[in-house]
């Protein structure tokens, strides 16, 4: 593309410079289009959405259950259902790759994950978070976890590394924080809680230790059950691309996409489960 711009200067005409410099640019954002589209599809973001979907859906029911004494009903249900949207998740993904990731790095990402290796990856991690939708299945990953925790086991070292690399635990601890932000903001709009803004951040981040162990002890019992069957090159293979250029620009763009996202997921849930509550007069 380089060399056809240089080209085109090169003819005194400036009105063909122009009309051409365009068309290239026309057909640039229709190939960075047409690879951010492959790479939602290899990365399987439509399945990811529909998981969130469902955790959302069950998100959901557990508020009813806890702060409105299950008596949400269907209303409660489809507002759930509206705010945890496919089609919204899904847009919110792909938007986020869309506007951080560079032609190459989204070439090097579709490489990577769309071999035997990378497909295998992600069909490991999309079964292990539906699995661990299950109380029973999550607490034996959980008892797992602890089981092989300060030891010197070969996968729990290699998991380990994996989670220093990409930054798991300080992204995922900021994400719920400002999550539980939001949500506690959106009751206190809805005249459901009467604190402001600094009284939500003391609580907020009162419970940060809280919510670090928390993110440890799901993180690791998750990954831990999600990449048992990969054998130890596999996952040094994937540790290593996690490492390159184009593996932190995929993490940091995903993390900068769901934080936006449940940020404003959060804000709806405890804006609507404030106006539920008033008007169950609970």
């Amino acid at each position: 593309m380089r060399l056809i711009f240089q080209a085109v200067w090169a003819i005194p005409n400036i009105l063909c410079a122009v009309a051409v410099a365009v068309t290239v640019a026309g057909v640039g954002a229709a190939r960075a289009a047409t690879d951010v589209t492959d790479l939602v599809r290899v990365l399987r973001i439509d399945d990811l959405a529909q998981a969130l979907h469902e955790e959302g859906l069950a998100h959901g029911q557990s508020l009813d259950a806890d702060m409105l004494e299950g008596r949400g009903g269907a209303h409660w249900a489809g507002q759930v259902a509206r705010i945890y949207g496919v089609r919204r998740i899904a847009t919110a993904i792909r938007e986020a790759l869309a506007e951080a990731l560079a032609p190459g790095q989204l070439a090097a990402c579709i490489a990577f994950f769309d071999s035997p290796l990378g497909q295998e990856i992600l069909s490991l991690e999309l079964a292990a978070r539906v699995s661990m939708r299950d109380s029973a299945t999550e607490a034996a990953a959980r008892a797992a976890y602890q089981d092989l925790r300060g030891g010197d086991d070969a996968r729990l070292v290699a998991v380990t590394r994996f989670v220093a690399v990409n930054d798991l635990i300080e992204r995922n601890v900021a994400g719920a924080m400002s999550a539980n932000f939001q949500f506690l903001r959106g009751m206190a709009d809805g005249e459901m809680l009467g604190l402001d803004e600094g009284g939500i951040l003391d609580q907020v981040w009162n419970a940060e230790s809280e919510t670090r162990d928390e993110t440890e002890s799901w993180l690791f019992a998750y990954l831990l059950m999600a990449y048992r069957p990969l054998a130890p090159e596999q996952l040094e293979r994937y540790i290593a691309f996690s490492e390159s250029p184009a593996g932190q620009a995929l993490n940091a763009a995903l993390f900068a996409g769901f934080d936006d996202l449940y940020q404003e997921v959060s804000l709806e849930l405890g804006q609507r489960i404030a106006a539920a509550m008033k008007a169950s007069d609970i």
